[in-house]
């Protein structure tokens, strides 16, 4: 006996979505944005925030300590990757896994922002909130 693709997917399909899938299935013009809302800094928004110069700033970048992307076409940090002027200390390990594990910045940062099913919150509220151990477990077991 040979076990197909189709049907390997078929049940999947089934025991996820039930036996009506096609049912649950939502049509979306354009693309889909899994990353709320968010109150995004920019590189001179971080200087004056840190007290610290444009350099050091895209220094913290490079070295994962914070992590940007580029929101129409101006590199940017979320609000939240900052507390009391300082980058958030547990981001930085974090940030290394999750490159580690094969994650590029906009998948790292979809992620970071986005509602995590086992976290019960976003893994950066989790971070925020001292769950640093519980959100690099969950990190580690994205990348098997």
């Amino acid at each position: 006996m040979s076990i197909r693709v189709a049907d390997v997917i078929w049940v999947y399909v089934f025991e996820t979505f039930g036996p009506y899938p096609h049912a649950r299935a939502l049509w979306q013009a354009g693309p889909v944005s899994t990353v709320p809302e968010t109150r995004w800094l920019t590189v001179p928004d971080l200087v004056e925030l840190l007290g610290i110069g444009v350099s050091r700033v895209r220094r913290l970048v490079e070295d994962r300590a914070i992590l940007a992307i580029r929101v129409d076409g101006v590199l940017k940090v979320p609000a939240s990757f900052i507390r009391n002027g300082e980058p958030l200390s547990e981001l930085m390990g974090t940030l290394v896994l999750l490159a580690d594990s094969g994650f590029n910045d906009d998948e790292a940062m979809r992620w970071l922002l986005g509602v995590d099913d086992s976290l019960g919150t976003s893994p950066i509220e989790a971070l925020r909130a001292g769950r640093k151990a519980e959100v690099r477990r969950v990190a580690q077991a994205l990348a098997f």
